[in-house]
């Protein structure tokens, strides 16, 4: 069966939102692709009978932005997925981890966790995961226990347990979260727990890491100052770097903290438990 194929550009920052809301609004598929920097091209597809205009417009009034131009050609289903998967090529994070799509093969070293790009979940395409993997990738000591509070695909958690963490938690408040991480924990044969946020038992954690948005993440400071263990480490990011001072200053009572890394306009920041 043809599918309608619908291709745009906003900006980095509003992909992931825009691509939440043509989901909601009927797209069949969603996905990012992030080569044309600070820009990132947004693909859909929809049923043949859809009407593209309106679906759009739809989308980003729910994600609170300007209808950008678009641009609709019909597909088959076999030259969707073709277009789709030529996209995406394994991605290697500083030297240490792979994130390697299903299709292709796995390079013989390094840590590799089998990831296809999925839906409104994080992939490792987007500069803020990268920023997070990138410090773990460096810095996760073999045996640490590990929080990934917001978890998304789980893509922080499962790579932290390729990494030679030993107790790892996510968390995540959207239920299809939740599932798309145990069953990515599942195909990449990792032990993880994924739970709700007032499912996850008592106790605190060598490393906290959270990849959200700044404000959310202000708001939870004192939770996840609480998680992080004395001298324990905490990432954070989903940071524009406009926006990191505010999360810097949110964080100095109870961390040492500090922006570590930045990549296309967003911020890490880092900090050790006081």
């Amino acid at each position: 069966m043809p599918w309608l194929a619908l291709t745009l550009q906003v900006e980095a920052a509003q992909a992931e939102a825009l691509a939440d809301a043509l989901l909601e609004q009927g797209a069949q598929s969603v996905w990012i692709e992030e080569s044309d920097r600070p820009r990132s091209r947004v693909h859909a597809l929809l049923a043949q009978d859809a009407d593209p205009a309106a679906l759009l417009g739809g989308a980003t009034a729910l994600a609170g932005m300007p209808a950008p131009a678009f641009a609709v050609q019909t597909v088959a289903d076999q030259d969707w997925v073709r277009q789709s998967q030529a996209q995406f090529a394994p991605l290697c994070i500083a030297s240490r981890l792979w994130i390697v799509p299903s299709w292709h093969q796995p390079p013989a070293r390094g840590a590799v966790v089998r990831l296809d790009p999925g839906m409104a979940f994080g992939t490792g395409s987007h500069a803020s995961t990268r920023l997070v993997l990138a410090w773990l990738a460096r810095g996760l000591a073999p045996g640490a226990s590990l929080l990934d509070y917001g978890c998304g695909s789980g893509i922080l958690a499962i790579a932290a347990a390729k990494l030679g963490a030993v107790r790892v938690d996510a968390v995540d408040v959207d239920s299809l979260a939740l599932a798309a991480t145990a069953d990515n924990a599942n195909a990449n044969g990792v032990a993880l727990r994924a739970l709700p946020p007032e499912k996850l038992p008592p106790g605190d954690y060598d490393v906290v890491v959270a990849n959200i948005l700044s404000q959310p993440l202000i708001v939870l400071e004192p939770l996840l100052a609480a998680r992080t263990s004395r001298g324990g480490r905490i990432a954070l990011a989903g940071i524009l770097s406009t926006q990191s001072a505010e999360v810097v200053a949110a964080y100095a009572g109870d961390f040492d903290v500090r922006v570590a890394a930045s990549e296309e306009g967003w911020d890490l920041v880092e900090g050790r438990r006081r």
